[in-house]
């Protein structure tokens, strides 16, 4: 399996992975901690959410990228500067210094494509997304789960130990708590 991660442009594509089998659901579309405003995301509701992730995915840089298995997209990686995100004034996540860092909050594989080494790639891909756009850092918040298992619907943060075969090192304990396990800042510098 060759996979390709290429930045989330493809609006289609993007609400294969992150949107709702009904339109006027409210859920998530990566949106909870890609805003900075938590007044703006629940004010958006229903198609709404979609529409707002269809304007982000036309700015530069979108909103993400993608992982295809050939032309079929099978995997999501939201990442961005942290200042255009909830984590520029999370409390519960602390900053490290004053650099204009990237985070990556959410890598999501397709049902029927998980096990084969795509979340992998798609972090790969975050990092040299951000790299691409100047970034001199990028950190991630993913669990420390110790091996344990973890609930799939909370496993959207990655865990600490694919962050670490990716390059990261932990740079700070967090006061964020997911699925019982604590969150750790983990950090890859890109100068």
């Amino acid at each position: 399996m060759a996979i390709e991660v290429l930045p989330a442009t493809e609006f289609d594509d993007v609400k294969t992975m992150v949107g709702p089998k009904r339109p006027d659901a409210n859920v998530c579309w990566c949106l909870s901690y890609r805003l900075t405003s938590s007044k703006e995301n629940l004010s958006l509701t229903g198609p709404a959410r979609g529409e707002r992730v269809r304007e982000l995915c036309r700015q530069d840089p979108p909103p993400g990228v993608l992982a295809y298995d050939g032309h079929e997209v099978v995997g999501w990686a939201g990442v961005h500067p942290r200042a255009d995100t909830s984590f520029a004034r999370n409390r519960r996540i602390p900053h490290v210094d004053d650099l204009d860092v990237w985070t990556v909050w959410c890598i999501r594989v397709r049902p029927g494509h998980r096990g084969g080494g795509i979340s992998h790639a798609l972090l790969a891909g975050a990092v040299e997304f951000a790299r691409d756009h100047g970034a001199p850092a990028i950190e991630g918040y993913p669990l420390d789960n110790r091996g344990e298992k973890i609930d799939l619907t909370m496993a959207y943060v990655g865990t600490m130990a694919l962050f670490e075969r990716a390059g990261f090192t932990k740079a700070a304990d967090t006061e964020s708590v997911l699925n019982g396990f604590p969150r750790v800042l983990m950090r890859l510098d890109l100068r």
